[in-house]
């Protein structure tokens, strides 16, 4: 008897815009500094939502969503504000975590 795998998908995990604000918070907290898990992240809940709906709703192309969040994008923090405010999601700062070394 062999076992069949299939391949996980995060967006079959994201169902209600809570789990995807959870699922984007934990990815800030574990994003390395270079945006490579954020971004993944928001092509996951840009998925999950629908990336026609995403387009519409930030007046970017569906080919410029998919460039801007794949894994070699690079888009402009005003293309991350835009798909972040469209998808419903609100960013919260808080106090925490190592200060800033200085000099």
């Amino acid at each position: 008897m062999s076992e069949q795998f299939s391949r996980w998908d995060p967006i079959d995990h994201l169902q209600s815009e809570e789990d995807m604000a959870m699922y984007l918070d934990a990815c800030l907290e574990e994003d390395p500094g270079d945006g490579s898990v954020v971004r993944a992240a928001l092509n996951d809940i840009a998925r999950a939502q629908g990336m026609t709906q995403l387009a519409k709703a930030t007046g970017i192309t569906r080919e410029g969503l998919y460039k801007a969040l794949s894994p070699a994008g690079n888009p402009e923090f005003s293309t991350i504000l835009k798909v972040i405010k469209a998808l419903k999601i609100k960013l919260h700062a808080s106090a925490g975590g190592e200060p800033l070394a200085t000099a």
